[in-house]
């Protein structure tokens, strides 16, 4: 077992160094204005060349950055291709693919290329401070509640952090405030792990691995394995999901400190090094003395909000990566119960004529949409949008017992449509033949006609929502409107 650490021909001094960044964006400005601040030759090379990326570019070439707008940032042949020139480093957005033409000249020049995490990483603890750990989430689905509750958490201890990373919170803020942290709760998607080879937490989870963002990846094996960077040269714990055997895989192929433990975490009773539930009280069989015959309680399920098994698991794995940090139980139940989740994540809008109405948006994958759906007993579901590729056979077996009714829009229903054709034939299914915003106004009405008191009526949509809504936040807006629309 060896610290795994990666080395680099880029010394972490920029002065006078050439460096590229590609893409502008949330993650580009910063980075640009980052390296330029530390004397660095900075050229932004960017795809779209629209209204907001003109007024970006027009920021940054006041500060004296040279900025390339349009298609010469990507297509073959362009300047891009063979690199800007003296370019001695590449600074990425995560989302660019690695497959870019600018990418690969790079590789052939042998130029490191980094992403922002990357370049937050390297930059942190400088300038005469302590560098903060971080504490690191990945998964497919629920980093950023997850995140969210960790952050929670180290705050009732009395800690000062930030939930920071893909939740919308430059990294290179946090590591660059002039007040530093105590400890940081980092969310990093598949992409960010990709462009940061010598990321070394001091703790992380993987909470899950499903089938996304394949295009980018190039398959399920290159998703799993860059989500598993996250687990490279930790210290204390590398948490896995206990029903999710490819996150305990993830953990044993990588390359740890030595003395750092794997720490499971399930639904279930805990078995020793694990978190778990018993009797509707949160457990910690991990981080106490005598493992084997101790546990230490806590929180209630109750404390967690909302209660939902999927977001239990959050809970669970929230706990573990705090306790890996030292954190006292009572701080774990303090930060739970202060804990709200963000708008549509499974947001209970209202109760019209004994149906309850719930939002969760957000649900814009099949493995997301199946732990929504299996939180409810008996629903009326709304679904679809843009699959990205899914497919939906396994999604509908496993909770067809639980549909009293389908509604469907957006742009491939089909998929969805003939999954329950095929699953639960006896469901039935309202085809909106609909990609209007107006739309959702006419589903929230068909599944009134299909509820029944006690029922759910749920936005799972396991699907994107650019076919009809500018994201996920407008979709779960127009269904909450439509909901008070009912009720009044």
């Amino acid at each position: 077992m060896g610290s795994g650490q990666v080395t680099s021909s880029v010394s972490p001094d920029f002065q006078g160094m050439h460096v590229t960044v590609a893409g502008l964006g949330v993650s580009g400005v910063p980075a640009a204005k980052v390296l330029h601040a530390r004397g660095a030759i900075v050229t932004v090379v960017n795809d779209g060349d629209d209204a907001r990326a003109r007024e970006q570019a027009a920021e940054l070439e006041a500060l004296g950055v040279t900025v390339r707008l349009g298609d010469t940032a990507s297509v073959s042949g362009s300047a891009a291709g063979t690199l800007p020139e003296g370019t001695e480093l590449v600074v990425t957005a995560p989302g660019w693919k690695p497959d870019k033409p600018l990418f690969q000249a790079a590789r052939a020049a042998g130029v490191d290329i980094w992403g922002d995490v990357e370049l937050a990483w390297r930059l942190r603890g400088r300038d005469g401070r302590e560098a903060a750990p971080w504490l690191a989430v990945t998964g497919t689905n629920g980093k950023t509640t997850t995140v969210q509750m960790l952050a929670s958490i180290l705050r009732a201890a009395g800690l000062r952090t930030a939930a920071v990373g893909n939740i919308g919170v430059s990294l290179l803020d946090a590591v660059l405030e002039d007040q530093a942290y105590d400890v940081l709760a980092v969310e990093l998607s598949s992409y960010q792990l990709h462009w940061a080879p010598s990321l070394r937490a001091h703790s992380a989870a993987v909470l899950n691995v499903a089938p996304d963002h394949l295009d980018w990846h190039g398959s399920m094996e290159a998703y799993a394995k860059d989500k598993g960077r996250v687990y490279e040269g930790n210290r204390v714990a590398c948490v896995y999901n206990v029903a999710d055997k490819l996150t305990e895989e993830l953990v044993r192929g990588a390359d740890v400190e030595e003395g750092c433990r794997a720490v499971g975490f399930t639904l279930g009773t805990p078995g020793p090094s694990q978190l778990g539930v018993v009797d509707g009280i949160l457990v910690d069989r991990a981080f106490v003395e005598n493992r084997r015959e101790n546990a230490q309680e806590l929180a209630e399920v109750s404390d967690v909000n909302p209660p939902a098994p999927h977001n239990i698991a959050n809970a669970l794995a929230a706990a573990a990566l705090a306790r890996a940090y030292g954190v006292p139980p009572t701080a774990v139940r303090d930060g739970l119960r202060a804990f709200t989740p963000d708008a549509h994540r499974i947001a209970h809008v209202a109760d019209v004529d004994q149906v309850a109405y719930v939002d969760d948006s957000k649900a814009t994958n099949t493995h997301a949409a199946e732990a929504s759906l299996a939180s409810y007993g008996s629903i009326v579901w709304i679904a679809g949008g843009l699959a990205k590729g899914a497919t939906f056979d396994e999604l509908v077996a496993k909770s067809a017992k639980r549909l009293r009714g389908v509604v469907l829009i957006g742009a491939d229903r089909a998929l969805i449509r003939e999954a329950l054709a095929r699953h639960a034939p006896e469901v039935p299914v309202v085809d909106l033949d609909r990609t209007d915003t107006g739309a959702m106004l006419a589903a929230v009405r068909e599944a009134r006609r299909l509820a029944v008191a006690g029922d759910t009526v749920l936005l799972a949509p396991a699907c994107a929502s650019m076919d009809m809504f500018a994201n996920y936040n407008k979709r779960g807006d127009a269904f909450a409107q439509a909901v008070r629309e009912l009720g009044a």
